[in-house]
């Protein structure tokens, strides 16, 4: 019987669901899949792009769990493709690769003064808050008043760890740094921008609900943005989700604290609608000193046409939250221009002819961008299973397809590789330093130090 060998490069949901998928699909031949992954641990933005406080990406990690912890899958953690593995080693084993790298980097914004100093990727913050090996273990959190520009979950999670107090973080993974970090943040004002109205965020009402019940920190809308439109109108009567959160802010407008007028928390969370920023104010030193904006209207068209006012909110520190992109990967093609591996449906094309790539697939945000949540990346590795399935006629014919072939080239290459039993060891480890302390888990930050407990040294 035919075997297909095949390699996923990336061990986030996008490439565990790519394997599940493809081992339960009908098929008329045998399935061997091996997992590359750069870090230690695997579950990609699982583990390193969501908020420590969000309790229900448990389910997540938990089917994630599942379907390593089968036995039939096989995972090369602290694996760097490019450096410790290229795509000429992955010719030589296996009969085609599905890469699935994902999106970290921050989308650029430009606008004047967006280099500042104290200007920073959404990204960034999050891979640090989330205890992320490869970034510093420090954050400078000095100012009292922070921006946000963005209107998406990643600008609503990173604006809730900037207001929400350390303390409330303690019942979660949240590492130790990071804690100390937040617990003498001095801020007291957190303002988040977004170029369009209320009824046209990209975040979800879940998203927006946990804002409202963080303890001490008062939410401020103004009355000015809720002026809809007939289109703005229609999406809150039309669709559930926009009517829910027309719901959660209208509620706010009701609240002492609305239009800035001031509550009783010692903190604030302010939500600017109809904001496109056009320049960041810098001090002498060259510091973020306050972020300049346009007041924007609806155009009638689904999009917003500037206003001519001009305004201009005093801050110490901005994020920008308006996208991830996709990183270049070593012998792969890359579109540049939108971050992501140039495909058709999964299958990876070249960047100038347009032609297919025979045997290397994509899938996941790699592949379409950073778009959809977690869930939407099931439907999207099913179709490029479903090419990869149909293609065997196209797969590569490796040289040594054997089983021992791979740790016996990492080996010969003093690659300190980790493997399901070691994440099951560091997995044991993190939740036996929480235990202490009631937590779930405490995060293990260094790298080597990872590396060490994975492969039991």
């Amino acid at each position: 019987m035919t075997k297909l060998r095949l390699a996923i490069v990336g061990a986030g949901p996008a490439g565990i669901y790519a394997a599940d998928i493809l081992l339960k699909t009908e098929r008329s031949f045998e399935v061997s899949i091996d997992l590359f992954e750069h870090l230690p641990a695997p579950y990609g933005l699982v583990r390193y792009g969501v908020a420590p406080d969000h309790p229900r990406i448990k389910g997540v990690v938990n089917a994630l769990r599942d379907v390593l912890d089968r036995g039939d899958i096989r995972i090369f953690g602290n694996v760097h493709f490019g450096e410790d593995i290229t795509l000429d080693d992955l010719k030589k084993h296996y009969n085609a690769v599905i890469f699935a790298t994902g999106a970290v980097r921050d989308a650029d914004l430009d606008i004047p003064g967006i280099d500042a100093k104290e200007s920073y990727g959404a990204a960034d913050f999050v891979s640090w808050y989330d205890g992320h090996p490869d970034v510093p273990r420090t954050w400078p959190l000095t100012a009292q008043h922070v921006g946000m520009i963005g209107n998406g979950n990643v600008a609503l999670d990173a604006a809730r760890m900037l207001a929400k107090h350390a303390d409330d973080l303690l019942s979660t993974e949240v590492p130790g740094n990071v804690y100390d970090i937040l617990k003498a943040s001095p801020v007291t004002d957190v303002h988040v921008f977004g170029r369009r109205g209320p009824a046209q965020v990209k975040f979800t009402p879940l998203e927006l609900r946990e804002l409202g019940e963080l303890r001490d920190v008062d939410m401020v809308v103004y009355d000015e943005d809720f002026d809809y439109d007939e289109a703005s109108k229609e999406a809150i009567a039309s669709n559930k989700q926009v009517k829910v959160i027309d719901r959660v802010l209208q509620k706010w407008r009701d609240r002492p604290s609305a239009n800035g007028a001031g509550g009783e928390a010692s903190r604030r969370l302010h939500l600017h609608f109809w904001a496109r920023p056009i320049e960041v104010r810098t001090d002498d030193e060259g510091r973020v000193a306050a972020l300049v904006y346009e007041r924007t209207k609806a155009d009638g068209a689904g999009g917003v046409a500037g206003t001519g006012e001009i305004r201009e909110i005093p801050m110490g520190q901005l994020y920008r939250a308006v996208g991830y992109f996709g990183s270049p990967l070593e012998g792969v093609p890359f579109d540049d221009h939108h971050g992501v591996i140039p495909n058709h449906e999964g299958q990876v094309l070249e960047q100038d002819s347009n032609e297919r790539v025979p045997g290397v697939y994509a899938t996941g945000w790699i592949k379409r961008g950073p778009v959809g949540l977690i869930g939407h990346t099931k439907s999207d590795a099913m179709e490029t299973i479903q090419h990869l399935v149909n293609d065997q006629g196209d797969w590569w014919q490796p040289e040594d397809a054997s089983d021992g072939a791979i740790p016996a080239l990492l080996e010969s290459r003093g690659v300190a590789w980790t493997d399901l039993a070691g994440w099951h060891r560091l997995d044991a480890h993190e939740v036996a330093l929480g235990a202490p302390e009631e937590r779930e888990r405490v995060k293990v930050v260094p790298r080597d130090e990872m590396v060490k407990i994975s492969r039991g040294e």
